[in-house]
């Protein structure tokens, strides 16, 4: 047994120099001087809140997307010992010194750094050459543009980095499947596919476009493997099973994981809370839920409750009353009923109380025991401050014509009677018996003489009405519009008969004791559908673009100004690298597209084993510029040069395969060859000599004059070259 110890250990391995010098060159660009400047960078404002809100366990909603991205810049802080304290209210503003500005930096800037090396490894494993992999690696590391979003506190270069990484790890994955299928190395590769897509969605929802590239490529090649008569049922079988739980499900299953972790450490109240439901709210710590802990969960006949309209647009609002009544004539002429303004109050407010009355009774008090009001009963709201009841009958609505009006009724004492009852449609529920209850219930209210349906029309009032929100009773109703439906914030059991007392009992607050917390998915799924519906209201912004901007590098962003010298940022691309690229896209498509034709004509100018892998660095780096880049032309929202950078990394790794293309396939003899590799030279010499021009507006480290600045804009760029 001791013989093992008569010999030494000996461990041997195979190290890449090549990659090694790549990374090393990676972390050099990326991570020098990282903490300059210590101020405030362009968006670094908005990210640098949130970390700030992941410190204090504060909840927040951003509709960039998912909050990965967030919780690793976040991590950055706390390893960093940041305690969140500093105030992110604008660009420019010097770094306080509890700031670990190098730490919070950090993860994206070795993000983009290790982008370097996993461009050369992406275009060896499609098959191509070792200076191929190399041309594709130096672009990586010196586009300016790429080098200035990874130095900062931004999520592009975690992106970029997560949707190389899926499209590495598909390749491994698959070139591993012709040789040693369902090995250990087979199944790494395939779950870290799933993983690195799964991260992608989770930085930014971009990344789905990078997943379903991948999941499209996967699509094919399992065609294909389907169609293999070598392999028996059962190993299709497993194949097909192995595929979906590698892209599929562990994808889906870190999704949620993401979010489970997001939501577990954001357990306190915050200024985004009103955006979510009463019930979302009520289960953080402090705000709603210091108010609603202890209420009655079950609604009655005599309880005092306060209405939250479920759509929360243009602003979450309560329904609400007054004293005062709608003007006789309005602006444009009409007539009113005169009777109490009703309307949608943004802010709490005393006059939100509403008394749920059972129109068979007089009483204003909860029986003991309590009725409970349910599914399809007909009540009466009686306003709280002013004990009228909510009404609304065949008068046009103020600002909305086609509805009616809803008011609080004021008998004048004509023939205008009362049509104040109302029945009660709860939407959630599970069954026709379900009872009206506090937070949980979506309610309806649906008028018994018209059939129209209390609704939140979102527009303004004028200055009669104080600027509060329209509520009309909507009668062409279609479907279960969310601004139709309303649900009980603050409840309690009314205890008072007496207008006096019930005052009083308004004005005081509830005895709190228990809480109510929502399930997991409820609140993830709430959380879901509030980022992919929420709108910035801002419409344009100094520094958007279009997307057709971007191509032709037609725009760029000041990231920051020296507050004393001329120093400064800007995100600008190397025009030499982004020119070229658009060029090798459509140079590919057009070249594909000559091949199809060629080969439709029995004409195959690609050997047989060349044509698979030209094929697939089509699909993945011009499929994935495409992904990447065309959907934008259907947004409606502010779009920034910073949008393109994803694309653009797919079009780089396109270009040194469509280089090596040419000169192996197209140039005929070794003169051409020899010219080619001259040209490719220089191109790529000319391709560093605009980097090191751009470089001070890259780092900012130096100071520039109105003429130099002038010259670096990137149509001088050529005029430049020539004086060189």
């Amino acid at each position: 047994m001791l013989g093992i110890f008569k010999r030494p250990v000996v461990v041997t391995a195979d190290i890449n120099l090549n990659l090694v010098a790549l990374t090393g060159l990676g972390l050099l660009s990326r991570l020098w001087r990282l903490t300059y400047p210590r101020a405030v960078v362009f968006d670094e404002v908005y990210y640098g809140q949130y970390i700030s809100f992941y410190m204090k366990r504060i909840f927040f909603l951003d509709d960039s997307g998912p909050p990965l991205g967030h919780m690793l810049l976040a991590l950055g802080g706390y390893l960093g010992g940041f305690d969140g304290n500093f105030l992110w209210n604008r660009i420019g503003a010097e770094y306080s010194s509890n700031v670990p500005v190098w730490s919070l930096r950090l993860l994206p800037a070795l993000a983009g750094a290790l982008s370097v090396p996993m461009a050369y490894q992406i275009v060896s494993e499609l098959h191509f050459s070792h200076c191929a992999a190399m041309g594709a690696a130096l672009l990586m590391l010196i586009e300016n543009a790429l080098i200035t979003q990874s130095r900062l506190m931004l999520l592009e270069s975690l992106l970029i980095f997560f949707n190389l990484l899926a499209v590495l790890s598909y390749l491994k994955f698959f070139n591993s499947q012709r040789y040693s299928p369902f090995s250990l190395r087979w199944w790494l590769w395939l779950m870290l596919t799933g993983v690195a897509c799964s991260c992608s969605v989770g930085i930014k929802y971009m990344g789905i476009f990078t997943y379903l590239l991948v999941l499209s490529i996967a699509a094919v090649h399992t065609w294909h493997l389907i169609g293999d008569q070598t392999l028996s049922n059962m190993c299709v079988f497993c194949h097909l099973l192995a595929r979906a739980v590698g892209l599929l499900v562990v994808p889906a299953v870190l999704y949620l994981l993401f979010f489970y972790t997001h939501l577990k450490l954001l357990h306190r109240s915050g200024p985004h809370d009103q955006i979510m439901s009463s019930a979302f709210q009520a289960s953080l710590e402090g705000g709603l839920a210091r108010v609603t802990q202890g209420q009655p969960l079950e609604v009655a006949f005599g309880s005092q409750v306060t209405l939250k309209n479920i759509f929360g647009k243009p602003l979450p609002c309560w329904l609400h009353s007054h004293q005062n009544t709608y003007p006789i004539i309005y602006e444009n002429g009409r007539g009113s009923s005169h009777q109490q303004q009703v309307t949608c109050y943004p802010f709490k407010d005393v006059n939100n109380w509403w008394i749920v009355k059972d129109p068979g009774r007089h009483q204003l008090v909860v029986n003991n025991p309590p009725r409970p009001v349910r599914h399809g009963d007909i009540v009466q709201l009686v306003h709280g401050m002013t004990t009228r009841l909510l009404n609304t009958h065949d008068v046009a609505a103020p600002l909305s014509p086609h509805s009616q009006e809803v008011s609080c009724y004021i008998d004048y004492n004509i023939s205008m009677p009362a049509q104040n009852l109302w029945r009660l449609d709860i939407v959630n529920r599970e069954s026709d018996k379900d009872v009206w209850k506090t937070i949980l219930s979506e309610v309806r209210f649906v008028h018994v003489n018209t059939s129209a349906v209390l609704k939140l029309s979102g527009a303004h009032l004028p200055d009669w009405g104080f600027r509060q929100l329209e509520v009309v009773g909507e009668k062409l109703s279609r479907g279960h519009h969310e601004s139709m439906v309303w649900n009980v914030e603050e409840h309690r059991y009314g205890k008072s008969q007496e207008q006096r007392e019930r005052e009083l009992e308004l004005h005081s607050p509830t005895q709190l004791d228990i809480s109510r917390n929502l399930s997991f998915m409820a609140r993830f799924l709430e959380v879901q559908w509030r980022m992919l519906t929420l709108r910035s209201e801002d419409s344009e912004h100094k520094y958007s673009s279009t997307p057709l901007e971007w191509v032709t590098l037609d725009t760029n962003i000041v990231y920051w100004l020296h507050p004393r010298t001329s120093a400064q940022i800007h995100l600008l691309g190397n025009v030499v690298i982004w020119v070229s690229a658009s060029l090798t896209t459509v140079g590919y498509a057009l070249l594909f597209i000559w091949y199809l034709l060629r080969r439709q004509r029995s004409a195959c100018e690609l050997p047989e084993d060349a044509w698979p892998n030209w094929v697939l660095a089509g699909a993945l780096c011009g499929g994935g510029w495409a992904l990447n880049y065309l959907p934008f032309f259907l947004m409606d929202k502010m779009l920034f040069l910073y949008h393109y950078l994803p694309a653009l990394t797919f079009q780089i790794l396109l270009l040194p395969i469509v280089l090596q293309h040419i000169s192996d396939h197209l140039c005929r003899s070794q003169l051409q060859r020899n010219l080619f590799s001259a040209l490719v030279v220089a191109w790529y010499s000319s391709a560093c000599h605009v980097s090191s021009l751009l470089r001070p507006l890259t780092y900012g480290d130096r100071s520039l004059s109105p003429g130099e600045l002038q010259a670096l804009r990137w149509k001088d760029s050529w005029d430049i070259l020539i004086r060189k």
